[in-house]
């Protein structure tokens, strides 16, 4: 990182608040504690937040609904989404109240920290470059051209829309929803099977191995993400 961001960890459990605390410290985040959802409300107006750490099973307001008025409230900060449940639902109404992104408990602490600089790159780089280079990977959204180690790729127009959402948003989770209104448009939502066979598409055309995806990762029952094969070696390298 080059300046040092600013979190807020909003979670009633004084133990990982404190481990998170001086974990994240030592990654050369400022981070500071709020016990409960109504705190952090009353907290973030006061400070310049880059992104917030939060419970989503909390006692009084809950996570989800102190997500809606963080994201109210701030707009533009980033919001990462902690729970013990892996449902579905439950992660889908997480991204819904406006979170960035997830982790469930318990969570190594590699992934963590890439999931925060995953959201940190979004929400601090301001527009999206012209072109962007992942791993073997670049693609010009301008000239909508997309290379494989130096060499032209073909990708139909919905190809490209779509490589082009997920890679935006590379690190992030996108939910089938998101994927479908809006390379399809609303109508669309309920298509899955669509946007699978998009997916398997470019799989075939941007992975070593389609059977074994490096870059378009499937988020169980949720959605896809776009990850660097290098950063996922780099998260696995910590433990």
């Amino acid at each position: 990182m080059t300046r040092k961001f600013n979190v807020l960890v909003v979670d009633d459990e004084p133990p990982l608040r404190s481990v998170l605390q001086t974990s994240l410290s030592a990654r050369g985040f400022a981070v500071e504690e709020a016990s409960s959802a109504e705190q952090a409300l009353e907290i973030i107006p006061q400070r310049a937040f880059d992104i917030v750490l939060l419970d989503v099973n909390m006692p009084g307001m809950g996570g989800l609904e102190g997500c809606r008025r963080i994201r109210a409230l701030m707009p533009h900060v980033g919001i990462v989404m902690v729970t013990v449940r892996d449902a579905e639902s439950d992660i889908v109404r997480a991204l819904d109240a406006g979170a960035d992104d997830y982790i469930t408990k318990p969570f190594r602490f590699g992934e963590l920290v890439a999931r925060l600089r995953a959201v940190l790159r979004r929400t601090d780089s301001g527009e999206t470059p012209p072109a962007l280079q992942v791993g073997n990977l670049e693609i010009n959204f301008e000239r909508r051209l997309l290379r494989r180690s130096g060499k032209v790729v073909h990708l139909t127009p919905t190809e490209f829309d779509l490589l082009a959402l997920l890679m935006r948003n590379q690190g992030m989770p996108l939910t089938h929803a998101k994927l479908l209104s809006s390379i399809w448009g609303p109508e669309y939502r309920e298509q899955l099977e669509y946007l699978r066979s998009y997916v398997r598409a470019l799989r075939k055309k941007i992975e070593d191995d389609p059977s074994q995806p490096k870059y378009i990762l499937t988020e169980p029952w949720l959605g896809y993400r776009f990850l660097n094969p290098s950063e996922s070696e780099a998260i696995d390298s910590e433990q």
